[in-house]
């Protein structure tokens, strides 16, 4: 067993500022030289990537609710091995978990603080208040015993007096301030439908991470939040997947990216081969590769350019003649026979699964998913239990007779029906698995 320091940064809700606070602290510390590890609690793509580009290290997702206590740690080990200070971005509020606990806990970012014995930082909006911070901070002080509470950064200061106010109610409820950011005063990062628009999608993306560091560094006093951790445990051991093939193709572009890195890792780490392509650029999966893999994404946002890929799409079908493909929510959608775009224009996709899928009208769905199932399939035996997640405002508008990939429950255990389809060597989901 080996040991290294860290914090989590927190809020009570989301849209306080975590991210801003996480990436700003991230990259300050790298430039002093710092090996810093990170990590996002909660099923999240796309701040993982932000993460990295601050650290220059890979950043992974921890979930109680999806993983079970090796994964997280085997997870932990490798993120965390070799650095010198761990940073965990929580997700929403840092208690909001499921009612039914899951693989290893309800999901909450709480879960991993405890987890891994991480102080936690938290993030409070103060707009619109003053001294009532402090009743806010007191209470999350309180909340759960085995969470361990070190100090708040208030968010959205409207003036000097402002600060001084809110400052004085935290400091009563016995928590220290670590500094305060001006509303207005940190650079914005951009959002879109399912997030914050990727990373590699921002033009000067890094300047404004340099400049996120900035505006850290000068108003948080980051040497006081060094001195918040005690040593932290990393177990030496590593996390179980399911096993890959040996030869992957897998489709990458800022259409298709929602992969996460911890799977992504072990199937290398397994000896697997990654054939990275592009569909925006109507590239094929490559011939040398046993399995390919389509990602979710945004492939709603390209549908024209993807449909009139036809190198891409005739490649695809060629390759799922003899060899399994697998398709995860933007990449499912891709596998059907056509895609309905906001206007209500029908655009022919693959043809692989007997399927449409439609943005006419919008509809979120979103939440924790358990698929028992049906048939064996790149995510696991017949009969197996795997969990994940989804997150989208697509709606399947047609379908035709296919078998079933399994059957969805919720986080409450609500049987949700049918989860995806399997059409010879091809399978799809909505369903994203951790």
């Amino acid at each position: 067993m080996t040991k290294t320091k860290g914090f989590m940064i927190a809020a009570p809700r989301s849209g306080s500022g975590k991210t801003t606070v996480t990436l700003g602290l991230l990259r300050a510390l790298a430039r002093r030289g710092h090996k810093v590890a990170s990590f996002k609690c909660g099923p999240d793509y796309i701040d993982p990537a932000f993460h990295k580009i601050a650290t220059g290290r890979e950043s992974y997702n921890l979930d109680s609710w999806a993983m079970n206590g090796e994964l997280l740690d085997g997870i932990f080990a490798r993120g965390a091995t070799g650095a010198g200070i761990v940073i965990a971005e929580g997700s929403m509020g840092l208690f909001d978990g499921v009612m039914k606990a899951g693989a290893s806990g309800d999901g909450s970012s709480a879960d991993i603080a405890a987890r891994f014995k991480l102080p936690v930082v938290l993030v409070v909006d103060v707009s619109g208040q003053s001294q009532s911070a402090g009743a806010v901070a007191l209470g999350f002080k309180h909340f759960r015993p085995d969470v361990h509470i070190a100090g708040v950064i208030l968010g959205n200061i409207a003036s000097e007096r402002h600060k001084v106010q809110a400052a004085l109610g935290v400091e009563r409820a016995g928590l220290k301030v670590f500094g305060a950011l001006l509303r207005g005063g940190v650079p914005v990062l951009p959002e879109r439908h399912l997030g914050l628009v990727q990373a590699e999608e921002i033009p000067g993306v890094i300047k404004m991470i340099d400049a996120l560091a900035d505006a850290i560094t000068q108003h948080i006093d980051i040497d006081a939040l060094l001195k918040i951790t005690g040593d932290i445990d990393i177990m030496n051991t590593a996390e179980k997947i399911t096993p890959a093939p040996k030869r992957i193709a897998l489709a990458q572009d800022v259409a298709f990216s929602f992969i996460y890195p911890h799977k992504l890792t072990a199937w290398k780490n397994s000896g697997a081969e990654i054939f990275p392509f592009s569909p925006l650029e109507d590239e094929v999966p490559s011939p040398d590769a046993d399995m390919c893999w389509l990602p979710g994404g945004y492939p709603e946002l390209y549908v024209a350019k993807i449909s009139g890929n036809k190198n891409f799409l005739e490649g695809l079908r060629g390759f799922a003649k003899t060899k399994p493909v697998h398709g995860e929510c933007g990449g499912y959608m891709v596998l059907a026979d056509a895609l309905i775009d906001t206007d209500g224009k029908s655009w022919p996709m693959a043809g692989l699964l007997p399927l449409v899928t439609s943005f006419a009208q919008r509809k979120l769905h979103l939440g924790y998913r358990a698929v028992a199932l049906s048939c064996d399939s790149p995510l696991g035996k017949k009969g197996a239990l795997a969990r994940g997640h989804e997150f989208h405002y697509a709606s399947i508008v047609e379908q035709g007779e296919a078998q079933s990939l399994g059957e969805a429950m919720d986080a409450n255990a609500t049987a949700l029906g049918s989860a995806g389809q399997k059409s010879g060597n091809v399978t799809g989901t909505f369903f994203h698995a951790i």
